[in-house]
């Protein structure tokens, strides 16, 4: 499970370790990312050669616990909000996602947070705020 920054943990609802159970439960233990992180789940390398098969689905083959597929080390099925908001915990808000979809999936996001804290550091004021579609 990813740990939740100090700064936002009063953002989590007191019962996330058992609303973040449940999700991964529904996944049964599997990445249920169909592509939201950027990746298509199509097709996948099982052997870590440049030999790539149509896995028929468009769901991530890793699951928790297990040797991962496309990355080394074991997998760490973790929840992602999908809107980025903690204090938003519908189940159609949040997604099982195993590590590497779920960093991906948040790059995007936390790149813009990164940004934003920076110029707020260095004392400068954005002309213009983009907002997260």
């Amino acid at each position: 499970m990813s740990p939740i920054s100090p700064e936002n943990r009063a953002r989590y609802p007191e019962n996330w370790r058992e609303i973040s159970a449940a999700i991964r439960e529904r996944a049964e233990n599997r990445c249920e990312c169909e592509g939201e992180c950027g990746v298509n789940h199509l097709w996948q390398n099982e052997t870590q050669t440049r030999h790539w098969t149509m896995i028929g689905s468009t769901r991530c083959s890793e699951r928790h616990r297990l040797s991962a597929i496309h990355f080394k080390g074991d997998v760490c099925l973790t929840v992602a909000h999908l809107d980025h908001q903690p204090e938003n915990c519908d189940d159609d808000n949040l997604k099982a996602m195993c590590q590497r979809c779920h960093n991906r999936y948040d790059r995007p996001h936390r790149t813009t947070n990164t940004q934003k804290s920076r110029q707020k550091e260095a004392g400068l004021i954005p002309l213009f705020e983009r907002s997260e579609a």
